[in-house]
């Protein structure tokens, strides 16, 4: 028989505190204040089927398939049906203050800011050498060696290797400033001089570049970022004073510079 602990609200508190958490989780409190808050001044109302597909999502995003999954997955997180559609609650006012506050920014943004949004189909081997990152570089050049072949020979990380050195799609904030330049300057396919970064020489293969385009997925993805970045202004704007429970032994700034000095 398996033994049974108790944790109290006091030991979660006190658990959160000392491993520091606690500026992260004041700035989370305070950011859904300030979305409800703000749906509330700005008249946003929530209707009952927009709330079930709400809970559909969630639901989908979970893997909750069947009635026992969602009763299971609420009980491990310590929920109940309530606070389960408090989270489709808040999921649906965010989106929706989102849109009601920057649907029409997005289309002006999205052609103001293009290039960010264009994307990069890359290969990428690194290597600690210069020398013989150039020496490699012209051997591609010439066609005497592949770049799957060096990828197998320098690549460390499996799957990586594997895969050729294959870095997927990135945009160009995903790079570095002196990487980014010459990879959206290239001429694909167009095999890049080596680039010497601290992590060493990089020798790219720029397959593709892939220009945006201002779809459903951009509009959300553009949208949820301007809404981020708003979210932070307001944060930015107040002093977020917590009341905490048995923090009355804290020492004060006085005492804190005492013991400091």
């Amino acid at each position: 028989m398996s033994k049974v602990m108790t944790v109290s609200p006091e030991d979660i508190l006190n658990h959160v505190k000392i491993t520091c958490q606690i500026p992260s989780l004041l700035e989370a409190i305070t950011s859904r204040k300030i979305i409800f808050d703000t749906a509330v001044q700005e008249g946003i109302q929530i209707e009952i089927e927009e709330l079930q597909q709400a809970a559909d999502s969630i639901r989908l995003t979970n893997k909750l398939i069947k009635a026992e999954d969602t009763w299971a997955w609420l009980e491990k997180h310590y929920l109940s049906l309530d606070n389960f559609e408090e989270i489709a609650q808040f999921n649906l006012l965010s989106a929706k203050l989102a849109n009601h506050l920057f649907a029409d920014q997005v289309e002006p943004f999205f052609y103001a800011h293009q290039l960010d949004y264009t994307g990069a189909v890359t290969y990428e081997v690194i290597l600690d050498d210069e020398d013989l990152a150039l020496e490699i570089f012209y051997a591609l050049q010439e066609g005497e060696i592949s770049f799957q072949e060096i990828a197998r020979q320098y690549i460390e990380n499996t799957e990586i290797r594997r895969a050729g050195g294959y870095q997927g799609i990135r945009q160009r904030s995903d790079f570095r400033p002196e990487i980014a330049s010459a990879i959206f300057a290239a001429n694909p396919p167009q095999i890049l001089k080596p680039i010497i970064t601290p992590k060493g020489a990089h020798i790219i293969m720029v397959e593709e570049i892939i220009k945006p385009h201002l779809n459903e997925q951009m509009r959300l993805k553009i949208m949820g970022e301007l809404f981020t970045n708003w979210l932070k202004q307001q944060l930015n704007t107040l002093e977020i004073v917590a009341k905490l429970i048995g923090n009355q032994n804290s020492p004060s700034s006085s005492e804190k510079l005492s013991e400091a000095s």
